[in-house]
């Protein structure tokens, strides 16, 4: 369902289940014109996967279509498996509608909290990190397909140069910001047309510990469309 709030925005979203926790969202300033929810293929979807996936059909001025893909992945825990199997399941639901969303060369945008840092560069202590959840080698290769086989372009890598960062992810935990020990697990992953329409792409980055809102710092691309 779309909603008309905050003076002209139409809001597409997913509420989870499970109380406290966060859902997922598509703000639009341009016309929506379909909506789907969840991933669960006509089925209801187990309470973990709720408030994960929300898709909008944008309508641009040129009268092509956008659709943009708000999605937040679950984190896991190496030492309750469960949620790993969860996760994982999951995984392959996204992997499958991603080559469905590319399969007709439409413009489309996976943007969210992925919980995955793709490579060494994405997390400052990769080395100590090569058995956490969120950097083991199964979830790394779900990127590696996104990006090599289903042909999405990663741009906050391709514009944020070779690393280490920039991240968007940094612990509450000691000091974590302001040594920039951090994590980058928010995406853009664009299809091919639409990521040579990226003019800029940068993370907001809070100017102070102090000053954070959040845990995370939101990756914000630019496009001309």
């Amino acid at each position: 369902m779309v909603h008309d709030l905050l003076g002209g925005w139409h809001i597409a979203h997913q509420a989870c289940d499970i109380k406290g926790r966060a859902g997922v969202a598509v703000a639009s300033r341009l016309p929506v014109h379909a909506v789907r929810v969840g991933l669960g293929a006509g089925e209801p979807e187990p309470p973990v996967d709720t408030g994960r996936w929300v898709e909008a059909d944008v309508e641009l001025a040129d009268g092509t279509t956008l659709t943009v893909v708000s999605a937040y992945i679950h984190s896991g825990t190496v030492s309750q498996p469960e949620t790993m199997v969860q996760k994982y399941a999951y995984l392959e639901k996204v992997t499958a509608r991603l080559r469905e969303l590319t399969a007709d060369g439409r413009l489309a945008v996976l943007a969210g909290d992925l919980n995955i840092a793709h490579r060494n560069a994405d997390i400052k202590n990769w080395k100590g990190n090569l058995k956490s959840a969120g950097f083991l080698p199964e979830e790394r290769a779900y990127v590696d397909r996104w990006l090599d086989d289903v042909g999405l372009v990663d741009l906050g890598r391709v514009h944020g140069g070779e690393g280490p960062g920039p991240f968007t992810w940094w612990s509450w935990r000691g000091r974590a910001f302001d040594n920039d020990s951090g994590w980058r697990i928010d995406y853009q992953l664009a299809t091919p047309a639409l990521a040579e329409r990226a003019v800029k792409v940068e993370v907001d980055r809070a100017p102070s510990h102090a000053e954070r809102w959040s845990d995370h710092a939101p990756l914000v691309v630019t496009y001309d469309v």
